[in-house]
């Protein structure tokens, strides 16, 4: 059965493309994952089709109303139960662990908001997550639900060319990834590291670790103090760390 998601939107047509092509578009031909939107708007019950009113106590913007966005999960729920994850800058940080845990899921109901947001008592009764793809505000949870999206559908089996390609992606195990070169050999004066056309898979094994945390050294120093650096590993940057001393230096 391939995993289901079912998205809560306005905007069912911008989340649609999320499948329109690349991986998650063949993820979709092979019937990996599916995808279905709900829009609250076909539950509202007024000639208007409204989904928004003014917030209670006052204040700029408007609110989704709960009347019509209770009906739209629930009726996702009945057709596909799955838990309820609202995209909100609120919410938890969407990182690889947490695309992992989803990725054990059956099914994903994707609950976007929009406007100054979804009234509260939604989330009380039918939310289980909140879930945040970054520390900025959008327009509306259609994004997030995307990136959601495409994260977890790389993780299941089938999905990508190369089963062990999303083992080395950045973050996989909580470094980032190492360089990577194809041909040419030399552009504009820079060449290819000759441990790469060396043959060695096990030399090509070790530069590469190294290379993935020497750079998480660099850019994100905050994944390495959540993380328990083997003996070997270690070693790998300390090397790392003194040859980048040097060159530094050098210049």
């Amino acid at each position: 059965m391939p995993m289901r998601f079912d998205v809560i939107t306005l905007f069912p047509e911008l989340v649609a493309s999320v499948v329109s092509g690349g991986v998650t578009g063949r993820a979709m031909e092979r019937s990996i994952i599916g995808l279905k939107s709900w829009n609250p708007r076909d539950f509202s019950t007024d000639v208007h089709r409204t989904v928004d009113d003014r917030p209670y106590g006052g204040g700029p913007g408007m609110v989704m109303k709960a009347d019509c966005l209770l009906q739209a999960i629930r009726a996702a729920r009945q057709e596909n139960p799955g838990k309820v994850v609202y995209l909100s800058p609120q919410g938890m940080p969407l990182n690889q662990q947490l695309v992992r845990q989803f990725a054990t899921e059956d099914n994903l109901i994707l609950l976007c908001g929009r406007y100054e947001g979804i009234d509260e008592r939604i989330i009380e009764l039918e939310v289980d997550m909140e879930c945040s793809i970054g520390d900025y505000v959008l327009s509306g949870g259609e994004l997030g639900a995307m990136v959601l999206i495409d994260a977890v559908t790389r993780l299941l089996p089938g999905t990508l060319g190369h089963d062990d390609s999303a083992a080395q992606d950045s973050f996989f195990d909580g470094l980032l990834d190492c360089p990577h070169y194809t041909r040419p050999d030399e552009l504009e004066g820079l060449s290819v590291p000759a441990v790469l056309k060396s043959g060695n898979h096990a030399d090509i094994a070790r530069w590469r670790k190294q290379q993935a945390l020497g750079r998480t050294w660099q850019r994100r120093p905050d994944l390495l103090k959540a993380r328990q650096l083997t003996v070997s590993e270690q070693a790998l940057l300390d090397d790392y760390i003194n040859e980048f001393d040097r060159s530094t230096k050098l210049h």
